[in-house]
C-alpha cells in the first residue's frame, strides 16, 4: 500500500514557513540581474514571515561556482534549503554552453546526493533584455518562483520525514 502525501498545499498555495532556514547564492558576474533575482527571493521570504535573520546571503564570482558554494553550505547543515542564482548570456563562443552545463550537472548532482534541496535559479538566456525580463521586468520575478520552490521543497522534506 502506498503511503499518500496528499495533505500538502494545492500548487496555488505556499505552505506555511516555521522554523525555515534558508541561504542564498549569488553570482556577482551580472551582479545587476543576480541582485535582483535575491531582493525578489528575499521580499517572498519576509512576506512569507521569515526574518532577516532566517535569511543568509553569500556571492560568489561566476555561476561555475555556485555548485561549490551549494556544497560547502550543505556540509555546514545549517540551512533547509539553498538558493542559487546565476545568469549567463550567450555570447558568440561555447563557453556559454560549458557555463550552463557545468552548472546544471552540477546542481543537480546535489540534489540528487544530498538532503538539502538546492533550487535553480540560473538565468540561461540569449541576451541582457531577457535576463533583465525575468529579473523583475515584463515577465515577472524568478527569484520570487526560487523562493516559492523553497518553501515548498523544505515543506515536502519536513511531511516525508513524518512518514
Amino acid at each position: 500500500m502506498a503511503t499518500s502525501l496528499s495533505h500538502s498545499a494545492p500548487s496555488g498555495e505556499l505552505p506555511k514557513v516555521e522554523n525555515m532556514r534558508v541561504a542564498i547564492v549569488a553570482a556577482e558576474w551580472n551582479g545587476h540581474i543576480t541582485g535582483a533575482l535575491t531582493d525578489g527571493a528575499v521580499s517572498l521570504f519576509r512576506s512569507q514571515g521569515l526574518s532577516d535573520d532566517d535569511i543568509d546571503i553569500y556571492h560568489v564570482p561566476g555561476a561555475v561556482e555556485l555548485t561549490f558554494a551549494a556544497s560547502q553550505l550543505i556540509e555546514a547543515s545549517l540551512y533547509d534549503a539553498i538558493i542559487v542564482f546565476g545568469c549567463v548570456i550567450r555570447g558568440g563562443t561555447p563557453h556559454f554552453d560549458y557555463v550552463c552545463q557545468s552548472v546544471t550537472q552540477g546542481i543537480t548532482a546535489l540534489n540528487a546526493d544530498c538532503d538539502t534541496p538546492v533550487i535553480f535559479g540560473v538565468l540561461t538566456v540569449d541576451c541582457e533584455q531577457d535576463a533583465i525580463d525575468r529579473a523583475g521586468g515584463c515577465l515577472g520575478n524568478k527569484g520570487v518562483e526560487a523562493a516559492e520552490a523553497a518553501i515548498k521543497m523544505h515543506d515536502f522534506v519536513c511531511r516525508v520525514k513524518e512518514i
